[in-house]
């Protein structure tokens, strides 16, 4: 690709860095930014066990995609990447981000959620101190977070706005509400040009098999039980990933710094009515399977500990500002979504490794089975 133009036309050959852009919504933010033929992006990831190279290999040998192995709370990796490319926006994904895992081990999310965006704060302030003034005015820092940091909504309580209180309630949650708060220290006391974004669950292709969808696809495909949690009743607000990455480069593009802007898709769905309707899917899908129906496998098991009940979000404010709108239903993304899990079963199969096996035990093996189904939402 020969680089890009901004929103006024005009070519601009400089970068972003992405961070976490080897996980699911980064690397679907990676890719949607190249066919918008938006230009360079160099992607820092620590390739946890979500961060997969193989999502990007369709743009891997791209001369304008530059890939660095490596942790967002290395300082002075990152500092030496800001001197080296010279980024003219830092997308911020990297994050520690399964709410069963964060209970499990709460220090990795602390680490990476709460120290590494710090460490990238620090090392953007000093980054747009040194660059020249007109790239300084250009110059943003987009933090991505999550809707969970709003905590629950009962059944009748209006969806969370950006001025909702801040609640969390797992330590995932309270990590990224810690994030969002330091983001918005910096643009208070050091004037960075930031902004925030909190979004709905995500679904779509490149998910690690770990969140409730992507887990329902796998287990159904070869008989394996459908846990779902509690009474199933627990409620989302479901986005299709690529709908969020379009909503995130509005937000780069057009957004007021220091602003936050809520993405939602509009689809509130109980855990249990997401299970059944990909059951659906898949015996229309997969005719052959001799495991049809699927439903049949579903098994309620013990609910995680401290479930949120219901999460909504207001998108309102991103809608009316930006003129952006979800163009997927949650019937056309789920579809869109379950045929490329079904089209992609190498990619499943190879990320699901003996590590991603071991979790699986810890997190469900020892959960009683209940008269009520559950996969982790997020």
């Amino acid at each position: 690709m020969n680089g890009t133009k901004n929103i006024n036309g005009v070519r601009d050959p400089r970068p972003i860095l992405v961070t976490g852009g080897a996980g699911f919504i980064g690397s679907n933010f990676v890719l949607e930014w190249f066919a918008a033929g938006k230009g360079p992006v160099v992607n820092l990831d620590k390739l946890t066990y979500a961060g997969n190279p193989e999502n990007l290999a369709t743009v891997a040998k791209n001369s304008d995609y530059t890939f660095v192995h490596g942790d967002i709370c290395d300082g002075e990796l990152v500092k030496q990447l800001l001197e080296r490319y010279k980024p003219r926006a830092i997308v911020h994904f990297a994050a520690e981000s399964h709410v069963d895992r964060s209970i499990l081990g709460p220090e990795a999310f602390l680490r990476t959620n709460i120290d590494g965006t710090f460490t990238l704060l620090h090392a953007a302030k000093a980054h747009l101190d040194a660059l020249e003034e007109e790239d300084r005015a250009r110059f943003r820092f987009l933090h991505v977070s999550t809707d969970e940091v709003y905590g629950t909504l009962e059944p009748e309580d209006p969806a969370f706005h950006e001025e909702t209180p801040y609640a969390p309630n797992s330590p995932y949650a309270a990590s990224k509400a810690a994030s969002d708060h330091l983001v918005r220290a910096w643009v208070h006391t050091y004037k960075l040009p930031a902004l925030i974004t909190n979004c709905s669950n995500n679904y779509g292709p490149y998910q690690f098999p770990e969140k409730l969808i992507p887990l329902m696809i796998a287990n159904a495909r070869q008989g394996k039980t459908l846990p779902v949690y509690g009474d199933g009743q627990q409620v989302r607000d479901w986005l299709y990933v690529t709908d969020h990455c379009k909503a995130l480069m509005a937000v780069l593009e057009q957004g007021r710094i220091g602003e936050t802007y809520n993405v939602g898709g509009g689809n509130q769905r109980s855990n249990l009515e997401v299970v059944t309707t990909l059951c659906a899917l898949l015996d229309e899908l997969l005719p052959d399977s001799r495991f049809r129906p699927h439903q049949q496998l579903i098994k309620y098991v013990a609910d995680r500990p401290g479930h949120d009940r219901r999460y909504a979000i207001d998108a309102r404010k991103l809608e009316g500002e930006l003129g952006w709108r979800a163009q997927e239903s949650f019937e056309t993304g789920l579809r869109k979504t379950v045929e490329w899990y079904l089209a992609n079963t190498d990619w499943v199969e190879n990320v699901t490794s003996g590590a991603y096996q071991h979790w699986v035990q810890q997190n469900y093996g020892s959960r009683e089975t209940t008269g009520a189904a559950a996969g982790g939402t997020k």
